[in-house]
């Protein structure tokens, strides 16, 4: 069968499991479980961007947000760019929702992270559940373990009775076949955070201006160790992982040296300055150990950090103000690219395999594995290019921007069908 058939066929198969009640005259309901903590603006970032996919393609829905984490002024945010979606508070707002609403969508992130609570729904209501771009890790980004086979043959039957299952990179679709997914819709869908479109424009103008940087004359920056050190946050309350401290340790400076010898060579060959900026709370620290203090006198002149942790708004009015942003980070980049704004991507096997989405958009070129040597040496050279030659990086994001959107027409269409 075509893949288009089989896509229409199984289409077919969801609308009529879905209809809603004969008689019924009210908008459809749908949970959105998602917003996993406010410490990393890319998980911030997958809330506002699947809130503002279902905004634009299910205009006629009523959206319920059921968070994990909505502190550290995220509510606010949401609040303020969202004012019709209902935030679920407390046991009573949850039963009410469980009642009320038609259907359960699970939000992008970095495996099925709510897997408990949409079995407590399909236990609790009987009524259908989706997921929408995540991945599907064997090794848990949390763990240098592999994930028992037992638990992954759970996460497996969840998935299988899901109406539909977006992954946001096709190695992990491609391991849910393996496994024996039979969910009837399994396809590739980008992550949430590409549809982001927050803005602190104001906050972004206040800190370029004082600190020198011109729109379109500024490359962003994002270290990042092999394991997040939630350690180093009070309000994580996690006990240091020495086996974790001690990777990180081992790696940071392979995993950093070339970051610093493209800021070098950016600066010495280009007029652009560098702003080295965080995408989690623990990322200010690295950048200025790994990134800042070991250069150059004359380089370091040109190149600002960033000592504070931000909001995914004023992050990406900063973005879009740049000429382009490289690092080990996977979600700025998604947002940038997401707001047409060059973005490189440097993985490697710690952070599961999300990066490959870069390769499923058509910027496998801006995709740098730093556990395999040959990709590290090319770093540079790619970095230098994007600096070097801005219309082409442009043109080169807008093509990847393309694919994002015709992809995230086509499985919110899905979502679309399975609300009926």
């Amino acid at each position: 069968m075509l893949r288009r058939d089989f896509l229409n066929a199984s289409l077919a198969s969801v609308v009529l499991t879905s209809l809603p009640a004969h008689g019924e005259d009210r908008p459809r309901r749908l949970l959105l479980r998602s917003s996993w903590q406010t410490v990393n603006i890319g998980d911030i970032g997958h809330t506002p961007g699947v809130l503002r996919l279902l905004e634009e393609h299910l205009p006629g829905v009523e959206v319920r947000l059921w968070p994990s984490k909505v502190d550290n002024g995220v509510e606010e945010m949401l609040r303020a760019r969202f004012p019709k979606v209902s935030i679920v508070k407390g046991r009573g707002d949850l039963d009410n929702a469980f009642e009320e609403c038609d259907f359960l969508l699970h939000s992008s992130g970095p495996s099925l992270v709510a897997e408990n609570d949409v079995v407590r729904w399909r236990e609790k209501t009987g009524k259908p559940y989706g997921i929408y771009g995540i991945t599907l890790p064997m090794t848990g980004s949390a763990s240098t373990q592999p994930t028992p086979e037992d638990k992954f043959s759970k996460t497996i039957a969840v998935l299988s009775q899901a109406r539909f299952v977006f992954f946001r990179d096709s190695v992990s679709l491609q391991l849910a076949k393996d496994k024996g997914c039979t969910s009837p819709v399994m396809e590739f869908a980008p992550d949430g955070a590409f549809a982001v479109d927050l803005r602190d424009d104001a906050a972004a103008d206040a800190f370029l201006q004082k600190h020198g940087l011109v729109p379109g004359e500024f490359l962003c920056c994002i270290p990042r160790l092999r394991y997040t050190p939630y350690w180093t946050i009070p309000e994580k309350k996690a006990a240091m992982d020495p086996v974790k401290q001690a990777r990180n340790e081992a790696m940071k400076e392979h995993d950093h040296a070339q970051l610093r010898e493209a800021i070098v060579r950016v600066v010495r060959e280009t007029k652009l300055k560098i702003l080295v900026c965080p995408e989690d709370r623990t990322q200010m620290a690295v950048g200025k150990e790994m990134l800042v203090d070991p250069l150059p006198e004359d380089v370091k002149a040109r190149v600002v950090w960033r000592p504070d942790y931000w909001l995914t708004g004023e992050a990406v009015s900063t973005y879009v103000r740049s000429a382009g942003l490289f690092g080990n980070e996977m979600h700025s980049p998604i947002m940038c690219i997401g707001n047409g704004v060059p973005a490189i991507v440097c993985r490697w096997a710690e952070q599961t395999s999300k990066g490959f989405m870069w390769r499923d958009i058509g910027l496998g070129d801006w995709l740098f594995d730093l556990d395999r040597e040959e990709d590290v040496r090319r770093i540079v050279s790619a970095v230098l290019a994007m600096a070097k030659d801005p219309a082409s990086a442009k043109a080169k994001a807008s093509e990847g921007l393309a694919k994002v959107h015709r992809r995230q027409r086509e499985s919110m269409a899905v979502v679309k069908q399975a609300l009926g």
